[in-house]
């Protein structure tokens, strides 16, 4: 296969206006994350419906701006396949997030072929296509790129347009196009792409609830996150999180102090880095008390709560067999223990097409009027007001 390497702004631009005209276009990168803190950006696949291209978005003097102006045409559908890293990529280089969307790995779930399934297995499955998937965890910032990466790479958006049209098809017939059109909005939120300093301290674990522990910790994993953005590097790169809550249980305001932190060390306390440390840790220190960040409450179980729990598993289960839809795109664990503990729960599950499907039955059998039992070796869901119904 004759793969078109783009290079410059020109064979770019003219790319993009052809594709401008296309219903829908496939998108894929591939980037290296391993040594930076935003994803780096090495190619750019894009097809259309009569043409493919790898962008080499490393090319000297290459204006990604044609091809930003094509992910953001709101007349062209752009396709991918487990969206979420490539539209964090698109966001930070442009500001926007790429729409409409259509993720094939979602639609997939939709359409019965289980929980997260693999490109490899959709190509496979609705395009006959066997990948080869040697080149996956090759260094694709190094050039100059080979005829086997290149192929792998075109791969990825090639057949994804087959993918695209059997999926397509399928959510047309079984009524459910609005089901994914339902994830795409959520999927393309900006907030989900924003690395924000001031909620850094939310992806450490920790399970302290003290206020004075907390403001610390939300000060010095800001300071991280503005150190980490700032010279591009990974989180742990900066400070490890294990550092961060020493640092949050202890609050040292002096260089000794801050030196004591294991994997810190008396030389970088002594520094510019140890300064705007000890100044995190006293800003964290004098937060009112009303400022200070505070843990999620932990939801109680009510007593008796764990069957309730384990019918729901049981019923979520048996309707998502019945759709032939994923479990995990109804309903996680944790959203139903938060469904047992409460009725007007804000969970997905409640709302919208899960509502539907799961979430309305849930709460009847919380309530008394649905009812599990097992006929002829399988799992029967049975409407009990239905039934007191007919017999009177």
């Amino acid at each position: 296969m004759t793969v078109t390497v783009i290079t410059t702004t020109e064979d770019l631009t003219a790319l993009c206006q052809r594709l401008a005209s296309a219903e829908f276009i496939t998108v894929d990168t591939e980037f290296m994350r391993e040594t930076t803190f935003w994803p780096k950006l090495c190619l750019a696949q894009v097809a259309g419906p009569d043409e493919a291209a790898a962008i080499d978005t490393m090319a000297s003097g290459l204006d990604l701006a044609p091809l930003f102006e094509l992910l953001s045409n709101p007349s062209v559908l752009k396709v991918f396949h487990a969206a979420r890293q490539d539209l964090e990529i698109f966001h930070h280089l442009d500001g926007r997030v790429p729409g409409p969307l259509f993720d094939s790995q979602v639609a997939a779930m939709v359409c019965g072929f289980g929980e997260q399934v693999s490109y490899q297995a959709l190509a496979a499955k609705l395009a006959g296509a066997h990948l080869d998937k040697s080149s996956r965890f090759t260094d694709w910032s190094h050039r100059p790129l080979s005829e086997r990466q290149l192929e792998y790479a075109i791969g990825d958006v090639t057949h994804l347009r087959v993918i695209y049209q059997r999926l397509s098809d399928s959510l047309e017939k079984s009524g459910r196009a609005a089901w994914v059109a339902e994830e795409m909005t959520a999927l393309s939120d900006p907030a989900l792409y924003e690395q924000l300093p001031v909620n850094a301290w939310k992806r450490i674990k920790s399970r302290s609830t003290d206020g004075r522990f907390l403001a610390v910790l939300s000060q010095v994993a800001a300071w991280r996150e503005k150190e980490a953005q700032a010279r591009d590097q990974p989180r742990n790169r900066i400070l490890r999180d294990e550092s961060l809550l020493e640092i949050a249980a202890r609050a040292p305001t002096s260089v000794d102090g801050l030196a004591r932190t294991r994997g810190l060390g008396k030389r970088l306390a002594e520094g510019s880095m140890g300064k705007s440390l000890i100044a995190a840790v006293t800003a964290g220190l004098a937060m009112p008390e009303a400022d200070r960040p505070k843990a999620p409450k932990a939801r109680p179980s009510a007593r008796g709560a764990g069957p309730v729990i384990e019918l729901l598993k049981v019923l979520l289960k048996k309707k998502c067999e019945a759709h032939d839809v994923a479990q995990r795109l109804v309903a996680n664990s944790a959203e139903l223990e938060r469904i047992a503990a409460e009725n007007d729960a804000d969970v997905p599950a409640l709302n919208g097409w899960r509502r539907e499907i799961f979430g309305e039955d849930a709460l009847a059998l919380k309530s008394g009027k649905l009812a599990l039992s097992i006929k002829g070796g399988q799992v029967h869901v049975d409407r009990l007001d239905a039934i007191m119904e007919a017999d009177e």
